[in-house]
């Protein structure tokens, strides 16, 4: 289970780190084509808004790495559940705020991994 958990965790971070990518360095291209139901014109004008977004998503990314570096056991448990309860609970979020589609892609996977760090 360990092992399950610490890929799925892998890939989270991998997720989060293209969020990153595409809030702070494509906004104008890869953001237009994945919020479609956003208008054109505000792009430009929320470019440093997603950029303070894809920042928060960059420390995610950074946590639940961490938690894959930590030798300690405990250590290790404690910060991926914290940094995993944090994408669930922004996914969770995001499913209330802008699209349901965003818990699938953020907050389940989130959920099964908490799961799979609790069962091992």
């Amino acid at each position: 289970m360990q092992l399950l958990a610490d890929i799925l965790i892998a890939a989270i971070a991998a997720l989060h780190l293209y969020f990153l990518y595409f809030e702070m360095f494509a906004w104008d291209t890869i953001g237009r084509k994945t919020f479609k139901q956003i208008p054109a014109e505000v792009f430009p004008k929320t470019k440093v808004l997603a950029a303070n977004q894809g920042l928060y998503n960059g420390f995610l990314v950074a946590g639940l790495v961490w938690s894959l570096l930590i030798e300690d056991p405990m250590w290790s448990f404690y910060v991926a559940v914290f940094f995993l309860s944090c994408v669930l609970i922004a996914g969770i979020f995001g499913a209330m705020t802008a699209s349901k589609k965003i818990f699938f892609v953020q907050g389940l996977p989130a959920l099964v991994a908490l799961i799979l760090l609790h069962l091992k």
